[in-house]
């Protein structure tokens, strides 16, 4: 097997998911990604045609998200015909995971150029509009196992850490003090591009339009717990709420402490990313400086009531088959699902949290679900080249049980 190397990373302001409101609201999610692969083709200059195909994850694959997102997203980019693509979900690590599939098609020598990434309109396509919920409705496997949503397995995982409100709503204050230097200082800037009506030629987004730098400790204090009516929701096959099913898993928990609120939470957002990845055959015929190249990709599966508790197994399994430790790593993007989780993972791996999230994370950015994945690691590469640092791990959460990660080596 041979190197994948990243060439370039492009993303789209994240904007605020409320349909009629967020000024991407207006904005077909197809035309969104199309816009992705333009820019990505005119910064890099490639013929579309030697793409080999357009990989893009996307969770709520249904109504204007359906059909095969990725290919209408080509199609309405002008590409040429033979350009395929491949719509994916591996729900919140969707645009990751399209990086690793990409990332192992041009390592394995199948392939010499891929556009990988993710989208996700949730103001037009709103999150559960599929209508899967947690298991697909499946009753056979509730009998045996029960899953929560995941805002009961966040309060969950904070309970049985012992984290305080204090603690939890510190995560989101650094997230929102982190994002608004990092737009002021214009950190994103490498990889942002403004989006235009295409209908019009217009500007309708220039910056991330969901952080609030005005938060304060004392805002964040006021915020109700947003999963309360939710734990109290009759669910299980006896009668049991949410909370008693999660408590009944873990029973040490004794009871459902609820922590997370609309400010220590990922914002739901509008957006779309994507990555060029060449294998080294493709990079050395065309002559092309590479920014960085893929040293490791992990997925892992953990327990699906507890959930969120996976980016620290998924970062160990990648950390092994680098041959690293996780002091070695300059740079930790752990995606800001919610703010226990992060703190759960900086425990559990024994990390520095200085080294988190520098730029801020998805409680002050937002989280357009299956893009979100392919922006982490596009900010992470900014911030390597702008700092000077070589190592970056990015990790997710995933509905489930499962975990993410990706380590990158700046070149």
């Amino acid at each position: 097997m041979t190197m994948s190397y990243i060439i370039d990373a492009v993303r789209t302001p994240r904007g605020r998911g409320k349909a009629g409101k967020g000024a991407l609201s207006g904005i077909h999610p197809q035309e969104l990604l199309a816009q992705v692969l333009n820019t990505l083709q005119r910064r890099q200059g490639f013929d579309a045609r030697e793409v080999d195909d357009v990989m893009a994850g996307c969770v709520s694959q249904v109504g204007e998200q359906g059909a095969n997102l990725a290919r209408s997203a080509v199609l309405a980019a002008g590409w040429p015909n033979e350009v395929s693509a491949v719509s994916l979900n591996r729900f919140c690590a969707s645009g990751l995971q399209a990086i690793h599939f990409g990332a192992m098609g041009v390592a394995s020598g199948a392939m010499d150029l891929v556009i990988a990434g993710g989208v996700e309109s949730m103001s037009r396509v709103p999150m559960g509009s599929d209508g899967g919920g947690q298991d697909g409705n499946n009753t056979h496997l509730r009998e045996r196992l029960f899953q929560v949503p995941q805002g009961i397995s966040a309060d969950l995982i904070a309970t049985l850490e012992g984290f305080s409100r204090e603690e939890i709503d510190a995560v989101a204050l650094r997230s929102q003090r982190n994002a608004a230097r990092a737009i002021e200082e214009g950190r994103f800037a490498k990889s942002l591009f403004p989006v235009k009506d295409p209908h019009t030629g217009a500007v309708v987004l220039e910056r991330d339009e969901f952080p609030r730098p005005d938060t304060t400790a004392e805002g964040l204090a006021a915020l109700k717990p947003s999963f309360v009516a939710l734990g109290e929701t009759v669910a299980g096959p006896k009668g049991e709420t949410l909370a008693q099913l999660a408590l009944a898993a873990y029973p040490r928990a004794k009871a459902l402490r609820h922590f997370h609120t609309a400010g220590n939470s990922s914002g739901i957002v509008d957006g779309a990313a994507a990555v060029m990845l060449a294998s080294e055959r493709y990079v050395r015929e065309k002559g092309i400086r590479p920014r960085a190249r893929i040293r490791a990709m992990a997925t892992i599966g953990s327990e699906p009531v507890l959930m969120l508790t996976a980016p620290a197994p998924a970062s160990q399994k990648a950390l092994r088959m680098a041959g690293m430790k996780a002091s070695d790593i300059d740079l930790w993007e752990i995606n800001e699902a919610f703010a226990g989780v992060v703190l759960q993972t900086i425990r559990a791996l024994g990390i520095d949290s200085e080294r988190v999230n520098v730029n801020g994370g998805s409680i002050a950015l937002g989280h357009p679900l299956g893009a979100t994945g392919a922006m982490l690691l596009g900010t992470a590469l900014d911030e390597l080249e702008r700092s000077g640092k070589q190592t970056a791990l990015i990790t997710l959460c995933v509905s489930g049980g499962q975990g993410i990660a990706t380590i990158i080596e700046r070149l």
